[in-house]
């Protein structure tokens, strides 16, 4: 009988060691499954039948890129004080809040006024102390001559400092595309040229409704001498190229070798001018009385067919980039589809 007792306790204790066991081994593999989430910092999302589903947040990580010089910039694994002087409309475009923003001595971007709203400025040659006081983490340069001179050289040992080059900043959409790689905001400027393709298409539709193929010339009017756009860049690519209006007669004349954004034009050429319509930017309000009121203004057919819309100088007009050419179509439109 003992014996039997004895056995009993036995066959109770192995029981009981054995439940301890599988407990402990139960609990190590919870832990060590908390362990390699937590690694993997995976995410539960919602799905249709209220289930979740697991999905894997990869973590910002330090990257090795080239410019378009050659330099080796060391981008940081999440850049948050970045200066891009002159590049503020790709930045805001991206969501982002630059540390400090473009200016020259009698303005600043206005049309990004928004987007840029409290932000401090910084002169357009980008002074090595002043860029220093911002202690900015990432510095984007849009073309090589900005950092001639030696000027790489000391904003580089400021932070690291990434040089765009002349060719991609003369492009708008690949220059924001260049600088989403480089701050990991790629599917944000994707989602943004998807969006402007669309406003292009929608805008396209009601201007064919409104005007057929009629031409339109832009004109900007400062110190008393008007400059006529360049079909390529700023409002010209919005209008001419994207658009596809038809640029007035003096925009094909203008010597290939001598183009720039904004092309300087006689009133004696002016008065050669044949538009259906004219958009012009005048910095002179007030005191055009020798342009605007001369004799070769107001003999313009579009002029006389009262087809003349005055934008702000002020406005997005003289800029390119994404959220200049939205608001250049809101304008087209506004003015034009009645």
């Amino acid at each position: 009988m003992y014996t039997r007792n004895l056995l009993v306790k036995k066959k109770l204790g192995f029981i009981l060691v054995s439940i301890m066991v599988v407990a402990l081994l139960l609990s190590g593999c919870g832990n060590n499954n908390a362990a390699v989430n937590n690694a993997n910092k995976t995410t539960e999302t919602p799905t249709a039948d209220n289930s979740t589903t697991s999905t894997e947040v990869a973590a910002p990580a330090e990257k090795t890129v080239i410019d378009s010089m050659g330099h080796s910039v060391v981008i940081p694994a999440n850049p948050e004080r970045i200066i891009g002087s002159y590049l503020e409309d790709y930045l805001v475009t991206l969501g982002i809040a630059p540390v400090a923003q473009w200016s020259v001595a009698n303005g600043i971007q206005d049309y990004l006024s928004t987007g840029l709203k409290d932000i401090p400025t910084i002169s357009y040659d980008l002074p090595p102390e002043a860029v220093a006081s911002f202690t900015p983490d990432l510095i984007i340069i849009g073309a090589e001559s900005q950092v001639e001179n030696g000027l790489y050289e000391q904003y580089s040992k400021i932070a690291p400092t990434y040089v765009l080059g002349s060719e991609v900043n003369s492009d708008w959409r690949t220059a924001l595309t260049t600088i989403a790689e480089i701050v990991g905001k790629s599917d944000v400027a994707e989602k943004a040229l998807q969006d402007y393709d669309q406003k292009v298409a929608d805008t396209k539709v009601k201007l064919t409704e409104a005007i057929q193929e009629q031409s339109a010339a832009i004109l900007w009017l400062t110190g008393k001498q008007f400059y006529l756009v360049d079909e390529t860049l700023s409002s010209g690519a919005v209008l001419y190229s994207d658009l596809g209006m038809t640029p007035p007669n003096l925009v094909a004349e203008i010597p290939q070798d001598a183009k720039a954004t904004w092309n300087p034009i006689s009133l004696e050429k002016l008065a050669t001018l044949d538009a259906d319509h004219i958009f012009i930017l005048n910095s002179d309000k007030g005191q055009d009385d020798d342009t605007t009121k001369s004799t070769i203004w107001s003999n313009l057919a579009a002029v006389k067919a009262g087809n003349v819309y005055e934008l702000e100088s002020t406005s997005s007009w003289l800029y390119t980039g994404y959220i200049a050419g939205v608001q250049v179509m809101d304008d087209v439109i506004a003015n034009l589809v009645k």
